[in-house]
């Protein structure tokens, strides 16, 4: 599949192995599936874990034992929040809960709406026509909120 590709570009080698990960939601025959469409990309999926797990470790918090914690997870178009409990280096899925219609896209857009507006009042001009600007209004909407 083009993950396969696009880390073997990256790596410089030929890459057999992989550890997936899946949101905390997922159930055994979605968590299933991804093993299975890892095997059909070429892969030996080691193992699928959570995607908050991953982000915990991403971030060193293996070594936070016994503590439980919080990982916000927002992506393009969902809101996910999960609970983790970390006990001897085992994260284990307390609670998620999340918004599928909520997302990093929805803030770009309400920005954008927020600088259209705000020239309009400034300058009375109306660039919600001018395809150019909303290209470049929308590029400095998302860069702002990365920035956040």
């Amino acid at each position: 599949g083009k993950m396969k590709e696009t880390a073997e570009g990256f790596l410089g080698r030929t890459v057999t192995q992989a550890v997936v990960t899946v949101p905390a939601y997922f159930n055994d025959s979605q968590r299933q599936a991804t093993k299975d469409a890892g095997k059909i990309a070429g892969l030996d999926v080691l193992r699928i874990i959570n995607e908050p797990t991953a982000a915990a470790l991403a971030y060193g918090m293996d070594k936070a034992d016994g503590k439980t914690i919080a990982v916000f997870d927002l992506g393009g178009g969902t809101f996910d929040v999960s609970i983790l409990e970390i006990s001897g280096g085992v994260f284990e899925v307390k609670a998620t809960n999340g918004d599928t219609m909520l997302g990093g896209e929805d803030f770009d857009e309400e920005l954008l709406e927020h600088l259209l507006n705000e020239f309009k009042k400034e300058t009375s001009i109306d660039l919600s026509g001018d395809n150019l600007a909303m290209q470049r209004l929308r590029e400095a909407a998302e860069k702002a909120k990365r920035e956040l």
